[in-house]
């Protein structure tokens, strides 16, 4: 067997982190988050697409919110990388879709799971975090929030109706 000797990637660490990984799958197809879906993409259980429904009640209602998930291979030792593929007009998603969400970053345990990831992403919707100190928030969508609250929530609906259906 000619890969066998490989010492980039640890067989240890990648089964276990696959094992996480289906459990995790079993667990979220049996008890999913409300308005949430998720699962791989073809046959990479690394890779993953979910959506989210805009709840209801925000301006975000009634879109689809398309996500991409990427478990690295130290998965649950490190978060899952998520991105937004659905344009949104929120300040804590920036233009490329990264979202900017504490427990995927310096507040990850590994006792975290994709259910409670994408429970947080959801709740963003209804309670975003505009705190102009935080260095990942989009600025100028938080500004538009603490300002003009009204104005904010006219433009993340028209960019839900644009984007999200």
């Amino acid at each position: 067997m000619s890969g066998a000797n490989c010492s980039w990637a640890s067989t240890t660490s990648v089964s276990t982190s696959g094992k996480r990984i289906q459990k995790e799958m079993l667990e979220f197809n049996s008890d999913p988050p409300a308005d949430c879906s998720a699962g791989p993409k073809g046959d990479n259980l690394y890779q993953w697409v979910s959506t989210i429904l805009g709840p209801p009640g925000s301006p975000y209602e009634g879109g689809v919110f398309f996500l991409d998930i990427t478990f690295p291979s130290d998965y649950p030792f490190k978060p899952p990388k998520v991105v937004f593929k659905t344009r949104i007009y929120h300040c804590n998603v920036d233009s490329a879709g990264n979202v900017s969400l504490d427990i995927l970053k310096d507040n990850w345990s590994p006792a975290s799971t994709i259910s409670k990831v994408l429970l947080a992403i959801r709740s963003i919707f209804t309670n975003p975090n505009p705190d102009p100190n935080n260095p990942l928030v989009v600025s100028s969508i938080a500004h538009l929030y603490l300002s003009n609250r009204v104005k904010h929530d006219e433009v993340a609906a028209e960019w839900t109706m644009r984007f999200a259906r």
